[in-house]
């Protein structure tokens, strides 16, 4: 039986661009039908009708960036800079994550991304207890709650902001977390996988050129952080003469398909050799604001023909997952930071957010807009609240307007997980009760128990 979505505005981000009272059908998991209401409803008479002559329908969001290993810890420690977040936040905690912890954290966050439309999210699982296997947790909640996903092990055998020798033993968990994951993800009808470097100098030079190697045989994409702060560049000068993109370069890195998050600190040289090598940029523009890293310069990269995508980065980094949030910092960051109100439109922030998210993943053939064949992963936003009430312009009010209380359907894959605004498969009040003692057991097993209220209180219970 099809399915028929309606609204005011369908912004497919494809050739049809925008259709005034608009429709999608989709039957199963793949849509079969785009266009205008009255046509698609004669052409299908006995479909199901979702949505009414109001708001707006768009593809499902693409989350280009993601850490699931912070679910637990949002809104610990937003005050520092990112190299004193890492060790004091980040390290402790990434010790001693597991496959539980991390399974009960990703539902909660899996649930707030459906909830603001998005329908997949790139996730990197950043964290040094390997022998735990956390990600397959991850992979778990992810299918769970049916969100689409690519998974990684953010790997690393360096202490944060340090230098190390290479531990064969580490190596070892490492690259057996890497096979169990990838061979998790080869049976899952929602979530692939990709090779994670957590950065260039997280990693041993023999980690780095054995992963980039495997890689290659393999055939597997790549998914890690490049140019992100400042000290990393200067860092990487001190150690090898050259930054983090030519080192990533000269060990043939750029060779694979990669997306590389953040991109902040690039010159024309570097802008040069990421469009060269097709390199995808995931833009995180919340938590580059967050803990100050900078302003990436998505214009310059886009005029040069970098595929950029849009990220929330982690729940520690962002301190939401709420995508929405992000394709509006998107576009105005860049308007704040030029001193120039069209360096970006929203058309453009909302172009990032869907199709080419989907590009930097290599998934456009699949997702990312609205055409018939491709995946019916959905979203209807309502218009008969405040955010989309009145619609002048369908790109502008919802990206500078839209919050995820406006959200009201949302599939993927064709399967229903968001209806009327609320989660459907899941009891969403569930989920939180459940994360909150296993948000407790981390901070205190990480002993960050004076960053944690929550912690301190529960320790004070009889």
């Amino acid at each position: 039986m099809s399915v028929i979505v309606r609204a005011e505005h369908v912004l497919t981000m494809g050739t049809a661009g925008d259709v005034r009272d608009g429709a999608v059908a989709f039957d199963g998991d793949r849509i079969v039908d785009v266009g205008p209401w009255a046509e698609v409803a004669a052409r299908r008479p006995d479909a199901t009708v979702v949505g009414d002559e109001h708001g707006v329908i768009t593809p499902g969001f693409v989350n280009c960036h993601n850490h699931l290993s912070e679910a637990l810890i949002c809104g610990m420690a937003s005050d520092m800079t990112l190299w004193e977040w890492g060790q004091r936040l980040i390290v402790p905690v990434g010790l001693v994550l597991d496959r539980e912890l991390a399974y009960l954290g990703t539902r909660v966050k899996a649930a707030e991304m459906l909830l603001c439309g998005v329908t997949c999210v790139n996730d990197m699982f950043c964290y040094d207890n390997y022998g735990a296997q956390a990600t397959l947790g991850v992979v778990d909640a992810l299918e769970e709650l049916g969100l689409r996903a690519v998974e990684s092990l953010g790997a690393g055998d360096v202490e944060f902001g340090g230098t190390g020798r290479a531990d064969h033993t580490v190596m070892d968990l490492i690259f057996a977390e890497h096979e169990a994951l990838a061979d998790r993800c080869s049976s899952s009808p929602l979530v692939t996988f990709r090779y994670g470097i957590a950065t260039v100098l997280a990693q041993t030079p023999e980690l780095f050129a054995t992963g980039i190697k495997r890689a290659a045989e393999e055939g597997w994409a790549v998914h890690t952080h490049i140019a992100e702060v400042r000290e990393e560049l200067t860092s990487c000068r001190v150690q090898h003469g050259m930054n983090t993109l030519e080192l990533s370069h000269r060990h043939g890195l750029l060779d694979l398909e990669l997306i590389a998050a953040h991109c902040v600190w690039v010159n024309e040289t570097d802008i040069g050799l990421l469009a060269a090598r097709d390199v995808k940029v995931a833009h995180n523009p919340v938590a580059n604001r967050i803990l100050a890293s900078g302003v990436c310069p998505v214009p310059r990269l886009r005029r040069e023909g970098v595929t950029v995508g849009i990220g929330t980065d982690g729940a520690a980094s962002n301190d939401s997952n709420n995508m929405l949030e992000a394709v509006k910092m998107a576009a105005l960051v860049q308007k704040l930071h030029h001193l120039d109100a069209t360096r970006m439109s929203a058309s453009d922030a909302l172009r990032m957010a869907t199709i080419d998210g989907a590009r930097a993943l290599a998934l456009d053939h699949e997702i990312g807009s609205l055409e018939v064949g491709k995946k019916a992963d959905i979203v209807r936003f309502s218009g008969l609240g405040p955010g989309l009430a009145n619609i002048h312009d369908p790109y502008e009010r919802l990206v500078y307007c839209a919050s995820p209380r406006d959200v009201a359907d949302v599939w993927v894959d064709g399967a229903q997980r968001v209806a009327d605004g609320e989660l459907v498969g899941a009891d969403l009040r569930r989920l939180v009760l459940d994360s909150k003692p296993a948000a407790v057991e981390l901070v205190t097993r990480a002993g960050l128990g004076e960053l944690s209220v929550l912690a301190r209180t529960a320790e004070a219970r009889p």
